[in-house]
């Protein structure tokens, strides 16, 4: 887990939305109703949030549309003023929201690069100095000198990101508005967070690519109803969602009232000899065994296990199957023993065998998600990368001729 000094620090925080019942939009409409009183509702939106993001650490946060994580994080921006609570920013801050915040849709990229790099903090002459920089990064140099309003939507995307990434801040507060940029384009962003996670930025993104989260998040929270009812590592986080989006149990189910179909009775791991362990030798085999009880009632279930490094990168995963077939129905009082033998092929370190339920056809309901069921150690070999395989190198070389001396 990554330790450090606060890079952002968030008590108490409400926010609520007053929304008028009776909209008067013209002047005649309000001379024919004078005395109108205008009755407002109110909506709450944060419910008294409470959380920290380290300084250096890839932050995510997700939720269903309509749970608060875009109002959050413009809170977070300033664009928002709270009801309550305190917000703490440490450093400079640059917020990536929404599309065309901050543009002049009437003045020409150009200049709308130097307003905005201005507003981020620079200084006009560090603007001046990374304008062609911020153009190359957004592939604009041929529109660069018209005017944004003739842009597309993903355009706009593109020199909005390239100026917030030049504008090289403390804290980076990236919304999901990169779904708008093509294919190419989402790739060099991924580059981008590579790069910026290396360096140790503070970065909060909001999202609903689930994926996203567990390859860049060290942590990540989960937003509901104006309330965080996850918080913590990223893969977890993101199968809550993931049930949240996809279960078609009810939502007083949802808040933690419905019995636990399934759990995890016992998981260990075994050497090639059959006896548990908790060391593997590369090159050796090995087994991961997970026994499960079930505790009611599951048609078209389906069992998954994985291997997962320290840092959250899954290597494999495998399913389970009956016969070469999917699985029946599983009745309650079952108990479900799975195993996977695999030849060692990880480098050395430490690895968590994690386990999975879920039921229906599309394994979208999930019934039970742990991570780290048990662990295990590879020793023996330090490979460059997490895993060696089978592969068969080939060098060509062709040389010109050589001048012959005499």
């Amino acid at each position: 887990m990554k330790t450090g000094p606060v890079g952002i620090r968030v008590s108490g925080l409400h926010k609520t939305f007053r929304v008028p019942e009776h909209r008067i939009h013209t002047l005649k409409e309000r001379a024919l109703h004078p005395f109108r009183g205008n009755k407002f509702e109110e909506f709450e939106i944060l419910k008294g949030i409470d959380f920290e993001v380290l300084q250096g650490e890839f932050f995510g946060i997700v939720g269903r549309n309509g749970s608060g994580k875009s109002t959050l994080l413009k809170c977070l921006a300033g664009i928002y003023r709270v009801d309550g609570g305190t917000i703490e920013v440490a450093g400079r801050l640059s917020p990536f929201i929404e599309l065309g915040v901050g543009f002049n849709p009437d003045l020409t990229a150009r200049d709308n690069i130097l307003i905005n790099a201005v507003m981020m903090g620079l200084t006009p002459r560090q603007a001046r100095d990374r304008l062609d920089e911020i153009v190359s990064f957004a592939e604009l140099e041929r529109f660069v000198d018209q005017k944004l309003k003739n842009y597309s939507s993903g355009m706009q995307v593109r020199l909005a990101f390239s100026v917030m990434v030049q504008s090289d801040p403390d804290v980076l507060l990236i919304d999901e508005v990169l779904a708008v940029g093509d294919a190419a384009f989402q790739q060099k962003c991924v580059d981008v967070f590579y790069r910026l996670r290396a360096e140790g930025k503070t970065i909060i993104l909001v999202t609903h690519e689930m994926s996203l989260v567990e390859r860049f998040c060290h942590r990540a929270l989960k937003l509901s109803g104006g309330h965080i009812t996850h918080i913590g590592d990223p893969a977890e986080i993101g199968r809550a969602y993931m049930t949240e989006n996809f279960s078609s149990y009810s939502s007083e189910e949802r808040e933690g009232s419905r019995a636990p179909e399934v759990r995890i009775v016992n998981a260990w791991v075994t050497d090639s000899n059959g006896a548990k362990a908790d060391a593997i030798p590369f090159g050796q085999w090995f087994g991961m065994t997970v026994v499960l009880e079930v505790l009611q009632p599951i048609s078209q279930p389906g069992i998954s296990l994985w291997l997962t490094s320290e840092d959250g990168v899954r290597v494999f995963s495998a399913g389970a199957r009956e016969d070469g077939e999917a699985l029946s129905d599983m009745e309650p009082g079952e108990v479900v023993e799975f195993s996977v033998a695999v030849r060692n092929p990880l480098s050395a370190g430490r690895y968590f065998v994690g386990c999975g339920v879920t039921r229906g056809t599309a394994g979208l309901e999930i019934l039970l998600f742990q991570n780290r069921a048990t662990d295990v150690v590879s020793y023996g070999v330090n490979l460059h990368g997490l895993v060696s395989v089978d592969m068969s190198p080939a060098l060509t070389r062709t040389r010109p001729d050589r001048e012959t001396v005499s």
